[in-house]
C-alpha cells in the first residue's frame, strides 16, 4: 500500500484548529496523521513554502449535464474543479431534465466516477422540473444520494412549497439551499436597481427582492425547524436577517460568491455581459456588508456559484444574454486577493469557509485532515503570482469577469482518495 508524506508544509485544518509545520501521512485512500510515524514513506511530496489543507469544497456548482453539454459536463467541470484546488463539489440540479428523482441523482454519482477527478455530490430538486408547483420525489433523491435540496436559481415562489420542503427535509436532517429573490421585483431586471442603472438606462434589480426573501424563508426556518441555507447572499440587509436568525438560535446557515466580495455595479459600464450574475453586482457598500459578514462568522461559506454558459449564448446583447460567471478555477485566488491579501480573513479562517463549513453544512464527511479521514488534500502556493486567462481554462465555458485579472495563491497539487494529481 503507497504511504505518502507530504513535508515541510504549513499544514492547516480549520476542523481542528491545526496551525503548524509539520508533516501529513497518507496511507491509502485514508489520512494516517500529522507528525512522525512508524512508518516508510513510498512517496515523499516537499511542501516547503505551501499550504497543506484539507481539500477545497465547492458547495454551489452548475455542471450542466444532462441537457447542457454545450455550457459544462461532468467530466470537464469536475477537471476544472481540480485545477482551482476543489477535490468535491455539490452539483446544482438545475440540468435539462432536473435532479428531480432517484435515477437522476445516481446518474452524476455514475458520470462523476467515470470522470475519475473531483468527489461530486448532487443536489435534488425542491420541486418536480424545478417549476415551484409540486415537491420533488425527495425521499427516492435521498436514496440516490442527495445531498441537500434547491431548485438553483428558481426562487420557490409559494410559501407554501417552501414549508413542506422544509419539513420533509428536516425528517432527513438535510438542508434546503434557497435562491433569495422575488421574481416580481427583478422581473425584466439585468444589474442592481440604484444610481449606475438609471444612468445607464437598464432595468435594475432591487436589493430588497433578495431581503424580502432572505426575511420569508428565515421566518419558514422557525416555523418548521427545518434547515436552511442561503445562498449567492449579496446585499448588507441580508446579512443583517441572517444575524438575527442566528441569534435566535434558527438552524440558518449562509454562502457568498467571489465575485460579490470585489466587484460592482459600475463594472456594467461597458454592458459586456460577462458581469451579469444573479444576484447582480451592488455596491460598495454592500460588498462592505458582506466582508463583515464574512469576519463575523454570520456568512458560513464562500463557493464560486460556478454557472457556465458557452459563448454564443453570452455574446448577446446585454439584455438578452443569460445570468452566470464561471467560477471554479479562479475561486481561490479571488479570495486570497480579496480577502487574504486586505487582511480581513487569516488562512485558517478562509479555509474554514471552504472546507469544514460545507462540509458540514451538506453533511458529507470531507473538509478535514483527522486521522482516518478520506486523503483528500489541496497544497496551495500562497506567493505565486499569475494572470487570469479563461483560454486556458478546462472548464468549457470561458464567461469569466476577471480576464487579464493579475492574482497571487493557486492550488500546487490536488490529492484526491491519496492519488496525488499534479
Amino acid at each position: 500500500m503507497n504511504v505518502l508524506r507530504i513535508a515541510n508544509g504549513r499544514i492547516i485544518d480549520p476542523s481542528q484548529d491545526i496551525d503548524r509545520v509539520a508533516e501529513l501521512w497518507v496511507q491509502g485512500e485514508r489520512i494516517l496523521g500529522i507528525g512522525p510515524q512508524s512508518l516508510a514513506a513510498t512517496q515523499t511530496l516537499d511542501a516547503t513554502g505551501m499550504i497543506v489543507a484539507p481539500g477545497l469544497i465547492d458547495m454551489h456548482v452548475q455542471l450542466c449535464e444532462p441537457g447542457r453539454e454545450e455550457d459544462e459536463t461532468i467530466a470537464s467541470g469536475t477537471a476544472a474543479a481540480l485545477a482551482g484546488g476543489i477535490t468535491s463539489l455539490a452539483c446544482m440540479p438545475n440540468t435539462e431534465p432536473a435532479i428531480d428523482n432517484q435515477a437522476a441523482a445516481e446518474f452524476v454519482y455514475l458520470q462523476a466516477e467515470r470522470a475519475g477527478s473531483a468527489n461530486v455530490f448532487p443536489v435534488g430538486a425542491v420541486t418536480k422540473g424545478r417549476r415551484g408547483a409540486e415537491l420533488a420525489e425527495i425521499g427516492g433523491l435521498i436514496e440516490g444520494g442527495a445531498v441537500a435540496f434547491t431548485d438553483a436559481d428558481a426562487p420557490v415562489v409559494s410559501a407554501e412549497i417552501m414549508r413542506r420542503a422544509l419539513e420533509y427535509c428536516r425528517m432527513f436532517d438535510k438542508p434546503v439551499l434557497t435562491h433569495p429573490e422575488d421574481p416580481e421585483l427583478t422581473r425584466g431586471g439585468v444589474m442592481h436597481e440604484g444610481f449606475e442603472s438609471m444612468r445607464l438606462g437598464l432595468r435594475g434589480m432591487p436589493p430588497e427582492a433578495e431581503e424580502v426573501m432572505i426575511h420569508r424563508d428565515i421566518e419558514l426556518a422557525r416555523l418548521t425547524g427545518g434547515r436552511l441555507h442561503i445562498l449567492n447572499v449579496s446585499t448588507g440587509g441580508g446579512v443583517e436577517l441572517i444575524r438575527r436568525a442566528k441569534e435566535r438560535g434558527l438552524r440558518v446557515t449562509a454562502e457568498v460568491s467571489p465575485h460579490h466580495l470585489c466587484l460592482t455595479d459600475q463594472a456594467l459600464q461597458g454592458f459586456d455581459s460577462n458581469f451579469k450574475v444573479n444576484p447582480p453586482l451592488r455596491t460598495k457598500v454592500e460588498i462592505n456588508a458582506l466582508i463583515e459578514g464574512l469576519k463575523d462568522g454570520i456568512l458560513d461559506v464562500i463557493a464560486s456559484g460556478h454557472a457556465p454558459l458557452a459563448s454564443e449564448k453570452k455574446t448577446r446583447e446585454l439584455d438578452l444574454a443569460p445570468f452566470g460567471i464561471v467560477g471554479l478555477e479562479t475561486l481561490l485566488p479571488i479570495c486570497v486577493v480579496t480577502l487574504i491579501e486586505p487582511g480581513h480573513l487569516t488562512w485558517p479562517q478562509l479555509l474554514q469557509k471552504l472546507t469544514v463549513n460545507p462540509a458540514r453544512i451538506l453533511g458529507i464527511d470531507r473538509g478535514t485532515l483527522r486521522p482516518g479521514a478520506d486523503a483528500d488534500i489541496t497544497i496551495i502556493d500562497p506567493k505565486t503570482e499569475w494572470t487570469i486567462d479563461p483560454k486556458r481554462f478546462h472548464s468549457k465555458s470561458r464567461n469569466s469577469p476577471f480576464a487579464g485579472m493579475k492574482v497571487r495563491g493557486r492550488a500546487q497539487t490536488v490529492i484526491v482518495g491519496g492519488v496525488v494529481r499534479d
